[in-house]
């Protein structure tokens, strides 16, 4: 999969990229990641991205023209999806990233800055507009690399465990059972008994109806999205969580 980024300061993306996961997908060939600084398609010789907006306010806006410029520049040979990081966007999640990974072979990140974008380009050349959460940051690069990190992961080998993508939070709606390693004994608490039991199944037992009580405990709100059969129901009531 390919991701390029379109940003004013492409020196933000570059050091999570030489680290983890995303480092080993990328020397393995499984993304690519293209950095472009928007500024190389300014016209004036300032190198100017953003001016005044019309009709007043404070700050800037960014002009469309070197935006523009540089989606063709790395659209031209290939479909892309061009999604604009912006807080009035769709809400990322991890059906987002799913989707992303699944549909989608080449994403173009638009890394707003200031007051915005000419509305102009939005128009014209994005395609999908997405927000990482109600709050606002100086620029797109952080919620870009976020995405790259959390679609990344969910492509084909790039987990060294394929089955660490299936019990991840929120892969099912909930979130994840507790973990443990050793030491058996930490500071007077012990490991729960079931996780030496070498029974499979009580542990899977455990382990869902505990991400079920971590659920409803911190995230109540995501208990009514939960595809839940009859029997699941009745085990969680059985046991209290609901």
């Amino acid at each position: 999969m390919r991701f390029d980024v379109l940003t004013i300061f492409p020196d933000l993306l570059s050091s999570p990229l030489e680290e983890g996961i995303l480092r080993r997908a990328r020397e393995n060939g499984q993304i690519e990641v293209g950095i472009t600084n928007i500024r190389d398609f300014a016209t004036d010789k300032h190198s100017m991205t953003d001016d005044r907006p019309f009709g007043g306010g404070e700050g800037m806006v960014m002009k469309p023209e070197p935006l523009a410029a540089a989606v063709k520049t790395v659209t031209a040979e290939k479909q892309a999806r061009v999604v604009l990081l912006s807080p009035q966007g769709r809400q990322f999640n991890q059906h987002m990233a799913e989707e992303f990974a699944t549909d989608y072979e080449h994403l173009v990140l638009v890394c707003g800055r200031y007051e915005g974008l000419d509305q102009r380009f939005i128009d014209t050349y994005v395609d999908e507009e997405v927000s990482i959460g109600d709050f606002i940051l100086t620029g797109g690069e952080l919620a870009a690399m976020l995405i790259i990190d959390a679609v990344t992961r969910l492509l084909p080998g790039v987990l060294g465990c394929a089955a660490s993508v299936s019990e991840d939070s929120f892969s099912r709606g909930g979130l994840k059972y507790p973990q443990y390693t050793r030491p058996r004994e930490f500071e007077g608490q012990e490991i729960p008994e079931v996780l030496l039991s070498g029974d499979h199944g009580r542990i899977a037992k455990w382990r869902w109806l505990e991400a079920m009580r971590q659920t409803m405990a911190k995230r109540p709100d995501l208990m009514a999205s939960l595809e839940l059969t009859k029997a699941e129901r009745k085990m969680l009531e059985k046991h209290g969580i609901v």
